[in-house]
This record gives structure tokens, C-alpha cells and sequence, in this order.
């Protein structure tokens, strides 16, 4: 079967591979990319052999972790839009943003090395990033929230920005008072 004609996942299984990546996630970023994989199926509550099935090499599975939290992130955009003003949703999903670069920050070491072997974790996913970037800032220039002078492409730098000088755990405080401060900047005043 080709790539193209792979069936879609059971149901069971795709809840085993979700709770399996939730759980890798986790591992990886409290054990570091080195913890036993065994225990990851543990925490998800699979056997082994289930692990191995979604993901034969450890590379296999740091790959699908860093997609997986990418596509969560993006799908974050439009779910928090339809629930929080533009502005709020905007706030919201810069904080994911850095649950994101601190999960990406222990995997980095990875990440490329799995791009040094020539396949490519990244993919698409700064054009998706940017894309749920762009959806929130024009919901927030619609509303009349944020300054319309601002790109995208400038507020993903910025995001970037802080979340490679305040990446992990110990430094959220400062990182969320940078976005604070980033944000405010953006807003239109009366």
C-alpha cells in the first residue's frame, strides 16, 4: 500500500497514538530525549509493542511529536477565535506558543539530527505557524483591537524572539511579561 492509500486509523488506535504522543511529550520534556521508551508507554497506558507499532525508531517518534504539538498549535487558532474576543484568543494562543517552544527546545538536539539525515521534521510547519498567526491578527485588525501598521511575519519574529531568550520551564514568568509587553504595544488606544 502506498502512502497515498494508507487507511485512516481506527478509532482505538488513534486515541493510543494520541495518548502516546501526549505522553512522549511529557517524558521527553521532564527525562530528556534519552528516557527509556518504555516508559513512555507507560504513562500512556499501552503496552510496548503498541509503542513500537505507531513508531518504530525513537527518531520516528520524536518526528510525529514535534508534527503533532505543530498541528495542535494551528488548530489552537481558530478553536480559540470562536470562543474569546480576537484579542483574547490572540493572547491565549501566544501562551501556547510557548508551551510549544519549550516542548521543541527539548527536542531540538533531535530534531536535527534527524535533519542532518535528510529527512525534514519541519516541513511546513513556520508557513502553518504563520498562517494561525495571521488568522488571529486580522480577526484582531477587524475588531479594531491591534494597530494595523504590524505584519505577521513581524509578530512571529518577535514570538520567536522571545521564546529563544526565554525558552524552558525556569524563565515563564519573564517570557509571558515579553509577550505582555509585545502585546500591549499592538493595541490601539482610545
Amino acid at each position: 500500500m502506498t502512502e497515498g492509500t494508507l487507511r485512516p486509523l481506527r478509532a482505538d488506535a488513534r486515541r493510543n497514538r494520541e495518548k502516546i504522543l501526549k505522553a512522549a511529550v511529557h517524558v521527553f520534556t521532564t527525562q530528556g530525549l534519552e528516557a527509556h521508551l518504555e516508559r513512555i508507554a507507560k504513562e500512556a497506558g499501552v503496552g510496548s509493542a503498541t509503542l513500537y507499532r505507531n513508531f518504530p525508531t525513537r527518531e520516528a517518534l520524536i518526528e510525529a511529536v514535534y508534527r503533532n504539538e505543530v498541528a495542535h498549535l494551528c488548530e489552537a487558532a481558530p478553536a480559540l477565535l470562536a470562543q474569546k474576543p480576537p484579542a483574547e484568543a490572540l493572547r491565549a494562543w501566544t501562551r501556547l506558543f510557548l508551551d510549544y517552544v519549550t516542548a521543541k527546545y527539548g527536542m531540538i538536539d533531535a530534531l536535527r539530527a534527524i535533519a542532518a539525515t535528510g529527512d525534514n521534521p519541519y516541513g511546513h510547519s513556520r508557513e502553518m505557524i504563520q498562517a494561525a498567526i495571521t488568522s488571529l491578527m486580522d480577526a484582531c485588525m477587524a475588531a479594531g483591537a491591534i494597530r494595523t501598521d504590524i505584519q505577521p511575519t513581524d509578530i512571529g519574529a518577535a514570538l520567536e524572539g522571545i521564546a529563544l531568550t526565554s525558552a524552558g520551564a525556569e524563565h515563564r514568568r519573564q517570557a509571558e511579561r515579553l509577550l505582555d509587553l509585545t502585546l500591549d504595544g499592538l493595541t490601539v488606544r482610545p
